[in-house]
């Protein structure tokens, strides 16, 4: 019996294997930065040949783009869970997020800091893909601290003197600027500076 056109083909690609590039990729982005980053080490660290990275991506620029939306997706549950939870005070809510996240940035020695902003550094002016959606992401970011800040306005919580957007912008720019600082100073102290300064000045 002669087999099908189908079947004298070569193997087809092993199932989770684009998945498994972009948590090595993220992984290997987030500790060496993009450009330090090669397709071949990506590919060696998931154990393929390096042509089955390009059987997924049509280049390192769209493999970026992904890793960005897997690290933003990977990230947004946690948004979601302490950012909206309606049972907490919105402020308490932001407060905690932020508490959260300087605690697990001292746990890991005040390195790497956030993907996105990292990425931003590196890429931003030079790949309008991955600008895009670094875009993309930080607005949904801050949607979810305007969000908060517009419940706690509602509540008389704080001032409306100024939009929740606004004000959600500059906290998520501010705690942009935080993180490249603590990397610099290998310390928290930039971090607890921006609490400060956000929730005893700025958010009132």
């Amino acid at each position: 019996m002669k087999s099908s056109p189908a079947a004298r083909r070569g193997p087809k690609p092993k199932p989770g294997t684009r998945d498994n590039l972009v948590k090595a990729g993220l992984q290997m982005f987030h500790a060496e930065g993009y450009a330090a980053t090669g397709v071949q080490g990506i590919a060696e660290r998931v154990g393929v040949p390096k042509g089955s990275f390009y059987n997924h991506f049509a280049s390192k620029e769209v493999f970026g783009a992904s890793v960005l939306d897997a690290y933003f997706n990977r990230n947004e549950d946690k948004l979601r869970s302490m950012l909206c939870d309606a049972e907490i005070a919105p402020l308490a809510r932001l407060e905690a997020y932020f508490d959260e996240r300087i605690e697990a940035f001292r746990a890991a020695g005040f390195v790497r800091g956030c993907l996105l902003g990292n990425i931003s550094a590196e890429v931003a002016d030079h790949s309008a893909l991955m600008r895009e959606r670094l875009v993309k992401h930080f607005a949904a970011w801050s949607g979810y601290f305007a969000n908060c800040i517009a419940q706690a306005q509602d509540d008389g919580a704080i001032s409306s003197r100024m939009p929740a957007g606004l004000l959600a912008r500059f906290v998520l720019n501010s705690w942009e600027g935080a993180l490249l600082r603590m990397r610099a100073d290998r310390s928290d102290e930039p971090l607890l500076e921006f609490k400060s300064i956000v929730f005893s000045v700025l958010l009132t």
